[in-house]
């Protein structure tokens, strides 16, 4: 594989994605392809090297568009999506469009070129565990998604093995945990806590703290997506997670005291509708069939190295951080 598209590339799981493959596979030429929505960034591209990486702005659901780039390439990993819960249930127009439309589009694209396709999934899809079970999401577990976010992404998850065994398109397919690190908007849970914290705020949580998610580091959701890009079977679908199970409250609290906070210095808001109660991850396959194991096993230490990027980067998240809290606050949260 000489040359990928990477769809959603400006984003932060896409944007972490790329700068792993220019730093470890030195003979991959990337092609960005992102609609530059308001979790897209082109400063999250930063540093890459002209030579090894094309920047296309365009709307995956645009055919003629992907078609053309489509040609030319050996593999497409498709990152892009709308991925926010709270704007879901808001307005799920947009989820549906690109989540469902878009993806169509590219597995389209694919078929008729070609292209080895890896899709890039969440958890979410197969609802919550309760938090006294002991069990973990497998690749068996049945979908049970619960917003409009996940629904979309499940929905999008079929058609990718649909096009597998109607078409023959050769994809693959991973469901990753809760990802952390830098470059990630500020909207989401752990970085919005660090801004406020930044400037001031005091950070807010949701419910009763206790709903629990399986966190993995960027990077280490990058290398186990070229590891199934490189080595996972057509057809499979592989869950991606880094044994990184924590409850909202004891993560927040974990930021509190690295900033140098009390404890109990945040307060609590209504619960998000809906809001599923645990995610945890079972990798088992994926380290089994393809040797795959995390760089990242020590929380507090990349959860200490997150902090200090929002701190170095402030130019990089403070433009946007007016309008964000200003949605929540209209939102209760």
């Amino acid at each position: 594989m000489k040359n990928i598209i990477v769809t959603g590339g400006a984003g932060f799981i896409g944007s972490n994605f790329v700068h792993w493959v220019v730093e470890n596979r030195p003979g991959v030429h990337v092609t960005v392809l992102d609609k530059l929505t308001y979790a897209g960034n082109l400063e999250n591209l930063a540093g890459v090297p002209d030579d090894r990486m094309d920047f296309v702005r365009g709307d995956i659901c645009d055919a003629g568009l992907v078609d053309g780039l489509f040609a030319g390439a050996d593999a497409v990993v498709h990152f892009a999506a709308e991925s926010h819960n709270d704007n879901s249930i808001a307005d799920p127009a947009p989820f549906v469009r690109t989540n469902v439309e878009g993806t169509f589009t590219l597995l389209e694209a694919a078929r008729r070129h070609d292209v080895r396709f890896h899709h890039i999934s969440t958890d979410e899809v197969y609802g919550d565990l309760a938090l006294d079970d002991p069990a973990r999401f497998t690749e068996e577990t049945p979908y049970r998604p619960s917003s409009p976010y996940s629904s979309t992404k499940a929905s999008s998850d079929l058609l990718v093995r649909a096009w597998v065994r109607t078409y023959g398109v050769r994809a693959t397919i991973s469901n990753c945990s809760n990802n952390y690190g830098p470059r990630q908007h500020i909207e989401k849970f752990i970085p919005r806590q660090i801004t406020n914290v930044l400037c001031g705020i005091r950070p807010k949580l949701y419910g009763d703290g206790r709903n629990v998610r399986d966190w993995i580091h960027t990077e280490d959701h990058s290398s186990a997506v070229w590891a199934i890009l490189e080595g996972g079977r057509i057809g499979e679908t592989y869950l991606i997670g880094a044994d990184g199970e924590r409850s909202n409250i004891d993560v927040l609290r974990a930021i509190l005291a690295e900033m140098g906070k009390a404890p109990d210095d945040f307060d609590w808001v209504r619960d998000r509708p809906g809001h599923d109660r645990r995610y945890a991850i079972d990798p088992t396959k994926l380290r089994r069939e393809l040797g795959w194991r995390p760089a990242h096993v020590d929380f507090a230490s990349g959860l200490r190295d997150t902090i200090a990027w929002y701190r170095d980067n402030r130019p990089w998240w403070e433009g946007a951080k007016e309008a964000t809290e200003a949605k929540y606050a209209k939102q209760g949260q």
